[in-house]
């Protein structure tokens, strides 16, 4: 049985804007930039500060690796996760460790290489 503690609900809005940006290693303007492209939607306090949640987070995570290591752009992005929701899956997520698998593949299959061309070079 596993036990949740309350204060750890990944939906619970509790960082501020420089906190989020903080974890994540962006500048708190980036993180208004996807909120205005409708890509993140923090919760308001009454005094309207953001706040963001775990899964804020884990999203802006996304949206950084899609455009920094991917090329997608913020278009591009806001379409994968409107198909993710439309469809209900972690497409994303089955993309993002297939492609994990395949460079681990291609890393053993190198190393393999590499130490044949080593070993036919002894002989």
């Amino acid at each position: 049985m596993t036990f949740r503690r309350p204060d750890r609900d990944p939906e619970r809005p509790v960082y501020v804007i420089s906190v989020a940006a903080s974890i994540v290693s962006v500048h708190p303007r980036t993180l208004r930039i996807y909120e205005e492209a409708g890509l993140i939607c923090p919760a308001r306090t009454p005094t309207n500060i953001r706040l963001y949640s775990e899964n804020d987070v884990r999203r802006v995570m996304w949206i950084r690796h899609l455009t920094q290591n991917l090329g997608v752009n913020l278009a591009g992005v806001r379409i994968l996760f409107e198909l993710e929701e439309r469809l209900g899956t972690r497409i994303l997520e089955r993309l993002y460790t297939e492609a994990r698998t395949e460079e681990d593949a291609e890393r053993v299959a190198s190393e393999t290489r590499t130490a044949a061309a080593a070993s036919a070079a002894k002989s």
